[in-house]
């Protein structure tokens, strides 16, 4: 296995280093008549872990990325990209054909396969993807999707979107597969055939803390002044028990105001936003 590291981190370079810097033009090839199916999706199902791909330990850019245990429980918040033509017919880090018009997508430290929700935080839409590639190995990008998968996020004139992934885990009962925060929309996956209306765009915030002395807010709050961060407010949750104040920024405009932000952010020692959608 060893023996295999640096031959898997060549691989991936060349194959997924680019991933998230979607290409100018990039998409179906010219004169290509194929059109994704718009109606279907996958399917979920247990899957043995590909015999490549999985590390569990491999470096890319001269940085090391440890592969996940296990999916259970995976959610995050933040940037998805996508690729297309220019990787379209090139071996994914698990040795399969990348395919463009397939729902698949890459990811840093999944294991591989492994199903995924994904949801456009901005317009509620919501599909499910099969991860077979790594990356996207740049700044501030969570997960790399088909062209076909941002198609259908409506993601491909922006070439990037803020979205929420979560994992789907054979790892355990289907009982207790994750659920999202109290803070978190829930939006259940797609249906096969099921016509869905067209969602109304939704604002998104950056939460920054979520304190129970409404004082500790203030001094977030005044931090993110000193900074030069706008648009910074306190939002009071109540409960019968408890208030909590989150401080929160917003809303956010899309991914070039997010990337300059969370860059503000880490220079203040903050380096752990977390996105909300109203």
């Amino acid at each position: 296995m060893r023996a295999r590291l640096p031959l898997l981190a060549i691989s991936l370079l060349a194959l997924s280093a680019c991933g998230g810097t979607t290409v100018k033009g990039d998409g179906p090839p010219s004169g290509s008549s194929r059109i994704p199916d718009m109606s279907g999706e996958v399917t979920p199902r247990p899957e043995a872990r590909s015999r490549y791909g999985n590390g569990p330990v491999y470096e890319v850019l001269g940085k090391r990325y440890t592969v996940m245990p296990s999916s259970s429980g995976y959610q995050e918040r933040g940037v998805a990209s996508w690729y297309g033509k220019k990787f379209h017919g090139n071996l994914t880090s698990n040795r399969e054909p990348y395919d463009m018009y397939a729902m698949t997508a890459a990811h840093k430290t999944l294991p591989l396969p492994t199903y995924v929700q994904v949801r456009n935080l901005r317009n509620d839409k919501s599909i499910i993807v099969r991860v077979n590639d790594r990356g996207p190995f740049v700044h501030n990008r969570i997960i790399d999707l088909s062209y076909a998968a941002a198609i259908k996020l409506d993601m491909i004139k922006d070439g990037t979107s803020l979205v929420e992934v979560t994992a789907i885990s054979f790892d355990q009962p289907a009982g207790d597969r994750p659920t999202r925060t109290a803070t978190s929309r829930s939006a259940p996956p797609v249906k096969s055939g099921v016509s869905q209306p067209e969602p109304a765009d939704h604002k998104v915030y950056v939460q920054v803390g979520a304190f129970g002395d409404r004082s500790n807010a203030e001094r977030r709050l005044g931090a993110l002044s000193l900074a030069g961060i706008k648009n910074a407010f306190i939002h009071e949750e109540r409960a019968p028990d408890r208030v909590l104040y989150r401080v929160r920024i917003g809303p956010v405009a899309g991914v070039t105001q997010y990337d300059v932000l969370v860059d503000e952010l880490e220079g203040i020692g903050i380096t752990d936003p977390y996105l909300i959608s109203d």
